[in-house]
């Protein structure tokens, strides 16, 4: 049996040790997204750039719907199988995640394939577009890939999981230079944008495999998957819910610029993702905060330590926060000149989107590390209450909000969103912490 690290200062420690490496490959991927963003900006114009984000778009959102991620479950009933040196188990569950993920993803793939005559001409899809549209499903691939990145993390291998996050900007930016070489279409750039999603999701397939032969394990790597329901207690419901908060979570981002295009064609959607994305600068440190940290404080739980979990969570949240603030006001202040940089003059105006867009991703600093402690707590159900509310309920207020203030419209309704989703998740978590206290101190006396 190993040792379990359950001290607050290794726990700290090792949660920004992971979300340094993260945050290393973050940064000269961000650098890359940004050359290639005002290469694709200048070569298509406003509205060439949206119908390339509205087709990419309506293709992730299928796959965010249909495809399953399960990272969590990997990472949870896998550390205890692999602690355990129960590595029969551990690979049991391995490949009943793999083929559960597979599954849905070629189940996404045929959806996003046969919904495609009926969604392109409603979101004004050029001829070009259309003709490329069909095999451009295959981009699903780019979210099929939570199993691997499970596996990784079980390995402390956050070095390879940094590494990964270089390879869809590095495509992207050399296609972007080759497709400007060559006349700049719309069709080339997607074609590019293709590459890199397929790149992007088997590069993490064959980063976590060898890393698990690397592991060697005591049990073959192919094998049944039979039993895995069996002997991890309470996988299923687990999994299925922290699949579906993921799903949640995402809808709202996706769903925005689709809805932008339905009501307002591809030019507004063309700024609306470009703010976006300069202020996705905001969500980064986040992402990877929570990424980081489930590893560390699902083991200081699992260890009984929940006052250190307690910490642990709520430090991640705060840190996030604090960087949050000086890019927000950054963004805030240099709006119009951002947009300019970025976009060129046909994405003139949208500095107000900017800011409130910004304003939400701020405020929504803490929330991934908020929902990995809910998750940790055994409580996803909170989590995806919180999403469920940000993301569904109020998502019919976003058409109503683009037809009264048009495009701002929708920046208005993000920073609602993040308001919401927010304060429910830090509730919540509160709320769960002292119920999980209660209990211990009940065990205890």
């Amino acid at each position: 049996m190993r040792v379990k690290e359950t001290t607050p200062g290794r726990a700290v420690r090792r949660i920004y040790g992971n979300v340094g490496l993260l945050l290393s490959g973050k940064a000269v991927a961000g650098l890359m997204s940004l050359a290639y963003l005002i290469i694709v900006t200048r070569a298509l114009g406003a509205s060439g750039y949206g119908v390339l984000v509205l087709l990419h778009g309506y293709v992730t959102l299928i796959g965010a719907i249909i495809a399953f991620s399960g990272w969590h479950g990997i990472v949870r009933y896998g550390t205890i199988a692999h602690q355990a040196d129960d590595h029969g188990r551990m690979l049991r569950l391995i490949r009943f995640m793999s083929i559960l993920e597979l599954g849905c993803g070629l189940v996404a793939v045929l959806t996003a394939a046969a919904l495609i005559p009926l969604v392109g001409p409603s979101l004004e899809l050029p001829p070009e577009a259309m003709a490329l549209a069909l095999p451009y499903t295959l981009a699903i691939i780019s979210t099929v890939r939570s199993t691997p990145d499970g596996i990784l993390q079980i390995a402390g291998r956050f070095d390879l999981v940094s590494a990964h996050q270089l390879i869809n900007p590095a495509i992207r930016l050399a296609g972007s230079l080759l497709a400007l070489a060559i006349g700049g279409e719309l069709k080339t750039f997607l074609v590019v944008w293709l590459a890199a999603s397929i790149a992007e999701g088997l590069g993490m397939w064959l980063l976590g495999l060898r890393e698990l032969y690397r592991m060697r394990l005591a049990e073959p790597l192919l094998g049944p998957s039979r039993g895995a329901l069996q002997e991890n207690e309470g996988l299923l419901p687990f999994i299925v819910t922290t699949n579906v908060d993921i799903t949640l979570s995402e809808l709202g981002p996706k769903l925005a610029p689709l809805t932008v295009g339905w009501i307002l064609g591809p030019a507004a959607t063309g700024l609306y993702s470009l703010a976006q994305r300069a202020s996705v600068i905001l969500q980064q440190p986040a992402t990877m905060l929570g990424h980081a940290s489930f590893a560390v404080i699902a083991k200081l739980l699992a260890a009984g330590e929940v006052d250190r979990f307690r910490r642990s969570v709520w430090h991640s949240c705060g840190i996030a926060i604090l960087i949050a603030i000086p890019v927000t006001l950054l963004l805030g202040l240099f709006a119009e000149p951002i947009i300019r940089l970025l976009g060129g003059r046909t994405f003139e105006g949208g500095a107000t989107l900017l800011i409130l867009i910004a304003g939400g991703r701020a405020l929504m600093a803490g929330s991934t590390s908020l929902s990995s402690g809910l998750i940790a707590l055994g409580r996803p159900a909170k989590s995806i209450a919180a999403n469920l509310v940000g993301n569904l309920a109020l998502y019919p207020l976003l058409p109503l909000l683009i037809l009264v203030a048009g495009l701002n419209g929708a920046g208005w309704h993000a920073l609602f969103q993040s308001i919401v989703i927010a304060g429910m998740l830090a509730w919540s978590f509160h709320q769960m912490v002292s119920e999980r206290r209660r209990a211990m101190q009940v065990l205890q006396s």
